[in-house]
């Protein structure tokens, strides 16, 4: 029985690596999703059936719990928006933390004289590490909802670094005197999800999808750990592959920022610091649709730039057709894509191929820049930080050292917005106030529509 169990645990494994293989493009990615999520439920339903010594294989609960689960899983994803998908993302992250929470707990429960120090050890480093991702996914979750506001401190980083070096501290002198104190499990328990708490609070602006990332990371090194405890190898891997993923995304976007990941855990961009607060930028010059679309379709190389104000507006499906028109008249399009835009890893990605466009015509931001002196026109829809010149020119500015996409390299630069506020940083954007830059006001998909309907009367 067990070596068909084993052969099965197998199977699954395959199927998770190869779906998780072919997520690397965007043409095989719903394929690969389909895959890897037929891998992980073999995996559960072996787990299900497995014969556990000592197990009263209590189904009316398991799948009771599998129904309820499934039930609201379905539910948040069909309501949920584009522009809420960062928040079901953290949600759902701080949901994985917590199944590593219960899994520590109820082992811990079980833990006696014969414990070994190897399986002590894994299961109080997986409860940590498993409230923390708990904690600060719900702390993501409200500061993306805008639920939760940005706090930051002189005496944060302090803090914060006293209350890791006591939530370990504790945790070794609980390894090492098991039976001592019976109420220590419980403060350790308690102090990780204060941790948790304490660790994002200060942190917030553009950071927040780097954040978002390193929270991943540590749900997939909490499930690996639960996976040792248990000897379940899908676990383990699947841990593993999510937690050194998760790891690698944190350092790339950490790379594409110019910032090092030390300097995003002790905070940066969110706090309330306005560099340009009060200084006279000059006057704004304002565009029509008409000038808009005109210049637009005389144009021989157009790159649009999407933030997080195109999720708002919902206005990718509209920037398609306007790609799409644009193209059929000889014109070139193109998409930059910064690391960073929006408010999760991808994030513009998704809202993009969930409006059909072609791979092809999404850039990464280096490319982006090394096109830049031959674009004619740069058509910004509602991006803020990722294209602030002064990340390159004010020493002074919070995200000073940032790379951007060098939009001002364009020979004509048009922003979509609703007004003057300020990006998700909360800093100044002196683009809008450049010679070269007008501005379009008003909601995106709106402008976007009227400058489509323009065009198709040109010839």
């Amino acid at each position: 029985m067990m070596e068909y169990i084993e052969l099965l645990y197998i199977v699954s494994t395959v199927l998770l690596l190869m779906g998780l293989r072919k997520l690397s493009s965007p043409a095989t990615a719903r394929k690969g999703n389909l895959i890897a999520a037929s891998g992980m439920t073999l995996a559960i339903i072996i787990s299900i059936f497995s014969p556990i010594e000592g197990s009263n294989n209590n189904y009316l609960f398991i799948f009771g719990g599998i129904l309820v689960g499934a039930l609201i899983g379905v539910f948040y994803s069909k309501k949920v928006k584009m522009t809420e998908i960062p928040e079901l993302v953290s949600l759902f992250n701080g949901y994985g933390g917590a199944c590593a929470v219960f899994i520590s707990i109820l082992e811990i429960l079980k833990f006696n004289k014969t414990t070994s120090l190897g399986l002590s050890s894994t299961t109080y480093i997986a409860l940590f590490i498993g409230s923390v991702a708990f904690t600060g996914s719900l702390v993501a979750y409200g500061k993306l909802s805008g639920k939760v506001k940005d706090w930051r401190s002189s005496i944060s980083s302090y803090f914060n670094l006293f209350w890791v070096v006591l939530c370990i501290g504790l945790i070794v002198f609980q390894i090492l005197n098991p039976e001592l104190y019976e109420f220590l499990p419980i403060v350790i328990l308690i102090g990780s999800l204060i941790y948790g708490v304490t660790f994002v609070f200060p942190i917030g602006g553009a950071d927040m999808p780097v954040v978002i990332s390193l929270l991943n990371a540590l749900t997939g090194v909490a499930a690996a750990l639960a996976g040792i405890v248990y000897d379940n190898m899908v676990m383990l891997l699947g841990g593993i592959l999510v937690g050194s993923s998760g790891v690698i995304l944190t350092l790339l976007m950490c790379k594409s920022m110019n910032r090092s990941l030390l300097s995003v855990v002790v905070g940066g961009f969110g706090s309330s610091y306005q560099d340009l607060e009060g200084k006279d930028q000059g006057a704004v010059k304002e565009t029509t649709v008409n000038d808009t679309a005109i210049n637009m379709r005389y144009a021989d190389n157009v790159m649009i730039i999407p933030g997080y104000g195109m999720a708002v507006a919902q206005a990718q499906k509209t920037c398609k057709e306007l790609d799409k028109i644009l193209t059929e008249k000889g014109v070139n399009v193109n998409y930059a894509i910064h690391p960073v835009a929006g408010r999760m890893p991808g994030h513009m990605n998704v809202l993009l191929a969930e409006a059909d466009v072609s791979y092809s015509k999404l850039i990464d931001m280096e490319d982006a820049n090394n096109k830049m002196s031959d674009i004619d026109i740069c058509l910004i829809v509602g991006a803020n930080d990722v294209v602030n010149p002064s990340a390159l020119d004010n020493p002074s500015s919070l995200i000073y050292g940032m790379p951007i996409i060098e939009v001002l390299n364009a020979k004509n630069v048009v922003v979509l917005k609703r007004g003057m506020s300020k990006g998700y940083s909360g800093i100044e954007n002196p683009l809008f106030f450049h010679n070269k830059t007008k501005m379009l006001f008003g909601d995106a998909k709106d402008s976007i529509e009227g400058i489509l309907s323009e065009i198709k009367t040109m010839d």
